[in-house]
Formats: structure tokens, sequence, C-alpha cells
């Protein structure tokens, strides 16, 4: 009998444990929700206390101070913060899961030049770290292809899906372009005349484009050509991964010539020329802020207060967690951390919110939390930019209430009724 009952209790742990890994996509919103006596960050700069956020089919309809509010589900939410979902702005979520193992990478295409690759379709819902983000309210995702000189298109992607086509939030919103380095690294090797000659190959590419879209009618369709489009109709993003002042002003160039909409991705010396880029309407996604200055005679924190110091000269930009390592998790503490170093703390939410979404051309729909909106929202016992009072209780995209389990907190349980922690 003690037998009986062992095997059981083994039966009955295991099935337990299985279920704790499984997470569901939570199902549209089917009732109005209000969210009570919360300090509410708007996300453009305005703060509300003791206040009221009231959503519905998954779009904001009220945002005021709390009053009372009759046949609706309501959290009280006392004490607690209430934020826009966050968005990382530059990443491979979904399509690099363990770098290490190739069956589980599907970021990049052979080839130099291929703005037909689309990320979106190769976007896995079912991974791993998109729970972990979640988990510290980061809601929406850019995420984008790698690899060649055009590396294909990017989609935004709300991640709580069941698959790919119910994830995409704006599709295919830009191509990349991936400047080389336009320095020289030894006597043997120029590299500045190479980085040159492929800028040229892109540029001939995109003149030739412009060129084939001249034409009323076209003797064959090229599906290169047909995937830069919205380029030149403004509809979608150019891209330009570049660090160094000559390599950003390079991008300028091509935003000039064509007519792009241009953002700078990563922007390292961005600082250097904040008033040629704001002259310009170029905008930039800074690299995560935890990193180490690119050149030996940079102050020690210039990328700490970088943020700060393209806020003081007006230029739109936002911050990215680019690093592989934390996989985009620490995208909220990069914000907070550049508080330390010149900006608000509402200044830093925007960076990684509002500011953000203008960017990538989604801010008609989200990254504040104002009317008309989606209901992209974060619920979090302290300050969300703050690591040590961080802890997010409720977090909803589009209305629906997502699931914040993950493999860590899920490990964290196991290992804790191992050792028989309290």
């Amino acid at each position: 009998m003690k037998k009986i009952f062992a095997s059981l209790f083994v039966v009955i742990a295991i099935t337990k444990a299985s279920a704790q890994e499984t997470i569901y996509p939570a199902p549209a919103q089917n009732a109005t929700i209000a969210l009570t006596h919360a300090t509410i960050h708007i996300g453009n700069g305005e703060v509300l206390n003791d206040g009221m956020i009231v959503f519905s089919n998954g779009k904001i309809i009220d945002v005021r101070p709390t009053a009372n509010i009759a046949d609706i589900k309501v959290f009280d939410c006392s004490g607690k913060h209430i934020y826009p979902g966050l968005i990382s702005p530059v990443t491979n979520l979904g399509l690099n899961e363990i770098s290490a193992v190739r069956s589980t990478v599907d970021d990049r295409e052979l080839g130099d030049i291929n703005p037909n690759i689309h990320a979106a379709i190769a976007y896995n819902t079912d991974s791993k770290v998109i729970d972990i983000l979640r988990a510290n309210g980061v809601l929406l995702a850019n995420v984008i292809p790698d690899g060649g000189i055009i590396s294909g298109t990017s989609s935004v992607m709300q991640l709580d899906a069941w698959n790919w086509e119910d994830a995409l939030y704006k599709k295919d919103a830009g191509i990349h372009f991936r400047l080389p380095y336009l320095v020289r690294y030894s006597a043997e090797e120029d590299a500045l005349k190479e980085g040159m000659k492929q800028i040229e190959e892109v540029r001939q590419f995109f003149r030739d484009a412009k060129a084939y879209f001249g034409e009323s009618k076209h003797e064959h369709t090229n599906i290169k050509f047909e995937a830069v489009k919205g380029l030149f109709d403004r509809t979608q993003i150019f891209y330009a991964h570049c660090e160094l002042v000559k390599e950003m002003m390079v991008a300028v160039e091509f935003a000039n010539e064509f007519g792009f909409k241009t953002v700078i991705v990563g922007g390292t010396d961005s600082w250097k020329i904040a008033d040629y880029l704001k002259q310009n309407n170029i905008s930039v996604i800074l690299n995560q802020v935890y990193s180490l200055p690119a050149m030996q005679d940079d102050d020690y924190d210039l990328p700490y207060k970088t943020p700060y110091l393209l806020q003081q000269a007006g230029v739109l930009y936002c911050i990215s967690d680019a690093d592989q390592s934390t996989r985009f998790r620490n995208l909220p503490f990069d914000a907070g951390t550049a508080v330390g170093f010149g900006l608000t703390k509402e200044q830093a939410l925007q960076a990684v919110t509002l500011n953000t979404a203008k960017i990538l051309g989604i801010d008609n729909s989200t990254g504040s939390l104002e009317k008309g909106k989606d209901a992209n929202i974060v619920v979090s016992d302290g300050d969300l930019l703050d690591m040590k009072t961080s802890n997010v209780a409720y977090a909803f995209i589009q209305g629906r209430q997502i699931n914040l389990d993950n493999k860590q907190k899920q490990l964290f349980e196991k290992y804790k009724y191992k050792y028989n922690l309290k």
C-alpha cells in the first residue's frame, strides 16, 4: 500500500511540474476592467496620483482620478505603479534561442543584399526567452534579421501569441542596413576602402530600385526592389546600424538622397553630431547603457549619459538592450540607470515607451496610457525602472491579462521546494 501511495505521489508531482511549464496565450478581453488607486505614469511625462485606468475590448477608454464605478471588474492597485508596456526596439527575440545550437538559430540568410527576407515568419512564439521579458514589463518587440549589408525586414511583435501571424503588431515595418566600419585597423587591411565599396554597392542598389519604380510597367518583377518600395513612399523605416560619426554621416546622405525616413541604430557617437541629426530629422536607437566607452579617450560614463545629451539636444531617441547575454530583459533597468546620469524618471520611461513607439511608427496605438490606445499596461509593486523594487504584478496586452510565469520562476520554485526554503 505504501508503494502505491508513493507511486501516486510521484505521478501527481510530475503532472504538477508539467502543468507549470505550460504557459498559454491569454484569450481576448471579454469584460471591462478598471485598475484603481494607483500612481499612473502616462508615458508622456505626466503622472496621475490615485488614478484609475479603464479599458474594454483591448482599448483604453478612460484615464482619470479614482472614482466609484459599478458593474465592471476592478483591480485595487493601492500602493502600486501603472506604466505603459515597455517596447524593445532592436531584438532577435524568437529568432535565436540558444546561440550555440545551430538548429535554434534562424536570424539570417546567405548573401549581402536581402531586403526581401522577412524576420516575422521565422518568429518562434514558443521561445522561453519571451516569457522572461514579459515578467520585466516588456510587452512589444521589434524583431529584426541579422547578417549581410541589407539584412531584411523587421516587424513589431506583441509578446503573447499562438503563432507569428497572431503576434504581428506592425508587419514589415523597416529595412535594416548594416554599415561597415569606416576605420582602418592595420596597414595590411584597408577597411575604409572596402567599406566605401560596399556602401557604393548599396547606393547603386537603391538608385536602381528608384529607376525601377519610375517605370510605368515592369517586364519582370524584381522581388528585392519590391521589398524596399515602402522606403520610397515612407511607409517603411530605414534602419542604419552604425556607431561612429563617419558612418552616421553616410546614413544621413542616404536619407537626403532618397528621401528615406531614417533611424540610426547604435549611435555611440551620436552625441557628437546631435545638432546635425536633429536638423536632418534623424532619430536614434541607442544601445544598452551597460557598456564600456567606444574609444579610449571617451569619458568613462559616456554610455550612461548619452541619453541625457541627446535629450538636451532635442533629438528623438530611445534606449535598447542589445546585450545578447541578458537577452533583452534588462531594458527597464537600462533606462533607470540613465536617470542617475541626467534624465528624469519620466524622461527615462519615455525612452522605453512613447519615444520607442514614435520611432517604430506605432505611437498612434501604443507607447502611452491615453484614451483610444491599446491597453498595453504594466502594473508594478515598485518602480519599474529600479531593479531593487521592480516587481510586475499584472500585465495586459491589448486588454488581455497575460501569464507572467516563466522558466526562471519555475526553477526557483522547484529548488526552493527541494531545499525546503521559505
